[in-house]
């Protein structure tokens, strides 16, 4: 165990030293900064009570629209949003607004997809460049096993996009507050379940929203490992992830007729449509969709232990 952590506290120097990973961070923290800067500048507040005349007709629109009829999941998408509407007005509560406090934290979580390209280059090159540079050589003479090697890199890649979101909520939070606010602090957030209208903490939703988001985003680096795993090659790894996790939506939707599609792994990923929408898939359940994920999971993991473990390093 001492060499695990050992190994785990070298990969991380190795990590920080590295001018890519600087780079990375200060990236993150600089987007966050622009994004609050152009709310700030160009957003537009809600203006008193005329958000109650803006939701009353956004709610009639709504209601119109429903008698046209649509796909179930349209229609079950605007009843919720008319319910919540409705008891926005009934108890006189203001929708949050991206120019406040938790509405800029909200909006900062769409950064998690950026946090899981930079995990992924992280996780595409921090086996894969051992090879290219020669100094896996090194490490396997160690008188530490092979599967100890792998492991200390694979949660050393976690531990980078775990840092990477406490960054994300730590900034995010702390310039809401100096470039909006701490005004509505304790507005709820409004979700339907089970047909009834519920209020819930703004904080417990930014918590689930991170924590459905990280499963994608662990899903993906893991993906990367392996491919980095198996080819050695850090470009490799890092092209094909980064392109399955833009287009994977992409793919599910043009295969979403066929009834196999809901065992590919890009159609369970966003869980969050269990909890604010509909399922893609006619018949998917949050339990299929984290069955369906462990599953891709551990055979992930699986084949690069394998790989790494049986496959020798040329001389």
């Amino acid at each position: 165990m001492a060499n695990f952590f050992r190994l785990v506290h070298n990969e991380n120097m190795k990590m920080y030293r590295r001018m890519s990973t600087i780079t990375m961070l200060l990236l993150l923290v600089g987007g966050i900064g622009f994004a609050g800067i152009m709310q700030k500048t160009y957003s537009q507040p809600n203006d008193g009570a005329d958000w109650k005349q803006a939701l009353t007709e956004e709610t009639a629109a709504m209601k119109e629209q429903l008698k046209e009829g649509g796909q179930e999941a349209y229609i079950n998408s605007l009843k919720e949003s008319i319910a919540i509407n409705e008891y926005r007005l009934e108890h006189n509560l203001e929708p949050i607004s991206e120019t406040s406090f938790w509405g800029f934290i909200d909006f900062t979580t769409n950064f998690v997809g950026i946090i899981g390209i930079f995990t992924i280059i992280v996780a595409g090159g921090i086996l894969a460049s051992e090879f290219s540079w020669g100094t896996i050589k090194l490490l396997l003479i160690r008188p530490v096993k092979r599967s100890t090697i792998l492991l200390s890199k694979y949660v050393s890649t976690l531990l980078f996009a775990f840092l990477m979101l406490i960054i994300l909520f730590v900034v995010s939070s702390f310039l809401g507050g100096i470039l909006f606010g701490f005004e509505g602090a304790s507005q709820p957030y409004l979700n339907v379940v089970d047909g009834n209208v519920v209020e819930q903490s703004m904080l417990t939703h930014i918590l689930q929203t991170y924590g459905l988001n990280s499963i994608s985003l662990v899903m993906m680096v893991t993906f990367a490992f392996m491919v980095s795993t198996i080819f050695r090659n850090s470009s490799l790894a890092i092209g094909i992830a980064v392109f399955l996790s833009l287009s994977g939506d992409m793919i599910v939707m043009m295969l979403r007729q066929y009834e196999w599609v809901k065992y590919v792994l890009f159609a369970n990923l966003n869980l969050s449509q269990y909890f604010s929408g509909t399922p893609l898939i006619e018949g998917m359940t949050l339990s299929f969709s984290l069955t369906v994920l462990a599953v891709y999971y551990v055979a992930f993991l699986i084949i690069s232990w394998t790989v790494f473990i049986k496959r020798d390093v040329a001389a």
